[in-house]
């Protein structure tokens, strides 16, 4: 089973948006029973909101409707996701700083930005811009999409046996 933790500053949008995209994608290849996928925030401010109305009305006009979308409620990383994540993808640089300060830095080599399995080479390892401050959630979950697109191949590519 693979593990996935998506991350951003709150966890009310990008890392939300992330962890629904990624169900979404596997859900359509006939993958869900070989993924466990959640998110978290670096910073969360208040824990237990829901998902954002502006990022969950996104998911929705992409044709993302799960019903736990109305059931997530953020949460910051905790220490134990080190262990329990094999993956922890993160929407910006900020991100990195702050899941490391609390899982450890000898965890480096399970955080990767979101946009590092981009297959557009003029997107490929960049930010995610945080909707919350530039209001454009369409670009976000489009980088978003895009990110976790090229992740899902790589795993399909560097699958272990």
């Amino acid at each position: 089973m693979v593990r996935v933790l998506f991350v951003c500053h709150g966890n009310i949008c990008r890392s939300t948006m992330g962890e629904f995209i990624m169900k979404n994608l596997v859900e359509e290849e006939g993958l869900e029973e070989e993924f466990h996928i959640e998110s978290a925030g670096s910073s969360v401010y208040d824990p237990d909101s829901p998902v954002y109305p502006l990022a969950k009305e996104c998911l929705y006009r992409n044709g993302i409707t799960s019903p736990d979308i109305n059931k997530k409620k953020s949460r910051n990383v905790v220490k134990k996701d080190k262990d329990n994540f094999d993956y922890i993808l993160v929407a910006e640089d900020d991100n990195i700083n702050g899941v490391l300060r609390v899982i450890g830095n000898d965890a480096g080599d399970k955080v990767f930005k979101i946009l590092d399995f981009a297959e557009d080479s003029k997107r490929k390892g960049k930010d995610i811009d945080d909707p919350w401050y530039t209001r454009n959630f369409d670009k976000s979950f489009d980088d978003i999409l895009l990110g976790c697109k090229g992740f899902l191949k790589y795993l399909k590519k560097n699958k272990k046996d």
